[in-house]
């Protein structure tokens, strides 16, 4: 399923003193299969976009389409657009209402026309995959479950629906070290198995670990789209505009600039493990030589 921006704008409050462009003219295609991260300072415009990605907000003017075909046209499947796109807002637990487990994950699927044989098969795969008891938990209330657990259930919910498309705001922040990698885990497992991830977060490490795409935004506006390497290779620029680059990429700038021969395309701790043993190993064998 692939998903496209077509110069799209959305103004909050317009012909007020108010008025304020959140995303402006911004033009972008999003493959079936791809894993993109998007960037930006708060304010950017990123919640906006994804919330107009997935036909919660409509355009000012522009167009989204899916599969090629614009969701604002009459006619246009809202309840597969539901089914198909399932969006992880930041803090989803914030978002739980039913008075049990099990009803707060079931939502999504009856709202969306699952076939009721089929509903509770839903709701036990995706606590399964959020590592949740379905027996310990699927009658509790989520609401006396730990912050963590109801995080784990409000992003079930989604999982549950089974979209093709999964777009997620910060989804590990205030998640433990446990937690984050758990959910990092999943997001891959899930992109590797064809749902399209489009994962805004200010983690510039997990981008430059998972995404094979970066978007940045900055003042409504698309300013940059690449691969994490020639986007992250722009340190300067991003710094300009308030963002940091992945540790191991200043680890690895900072290499060069003391003169050290390590490649810009180094984002990720596995190639800068290899460029330092190079390093090493160029500088063990000068020394034998001089000896």
């Amino acid at each position: 399923m692939s998903i496209e921006l077509d110069n799209l704008t959305y103004t909050y409050m317009p012909g007020t003193p108010f008025e304020a462009k959140a995303v402006d003219g911004v033009s972008l295609k999003i493959e079936d299969g791809e894993f993109l991260g998007v960037i930006g300072h708060t304010g950017s415009g990123k919640t906006t976009m994804i919330a107009l990605m997935a036909g919660l907000l409509k355009p000012t003017s522009g167009r989204v389409l899916i599969d090629g075909k614009d969701i604002a046209e009459k006619g246009f499947d809202r309840k597969e657009l539901r089914r198909s796109v399932g969006v992880v807002f930041q803090y989803p637990e914030h978002q739980l209402f039913e008075e049990t487990v099990y009803k707060d994950i079931a939502f999504g699927p009856i709202k969306t026309g699952v076939p009721e044989d089929d509903i509770e098969r839903r709701v036990r795969d995706a606590m399964a995959l959020m590592e949740l008891d379905y027996d310990g938990v699927k009658d509790l209330s989520p609401f006396e479950l730990s912050g963590g657990q109801k995080r784990r259930v409000a992003i079930a919910g989604v999982l549950a629906v089974r979209p093709r498309v999964l777009i997620l705001d910060e989804p590990v922040a205030g998640l433990d070290p446990k937690g984050r990698a758990h959910l990092m885990n999943l997001i891959t497992h899930l992109n590797a198995e064809g749902v399209t991830i489009i994962m805004i977060t200010h983690s510039m490490d997990d981008l430059a670990e998972y995404a094979r795409r970066v978007v940045v935004l900055n003042g409504a506006k698309l300013v940059m789209d690449d691969t994490p390497q020639r986007v992250f290779v722009r340190e300067n620029e991003l710094k300009q505009i308030g963002l940091d680059i992945p540790e191991v990429a200043d680890i690895a700038s900072r290499l060069r600039k003391k003169g050290r021969k390590v490649d810009e395309s180094v984002i990720r701790l596995d190639e800068l493990e290899k460029a330092v043993l190079r390093l090493v190993r160029a500088k063990a064998g000068n020394e034998a030589f001089n000896d």
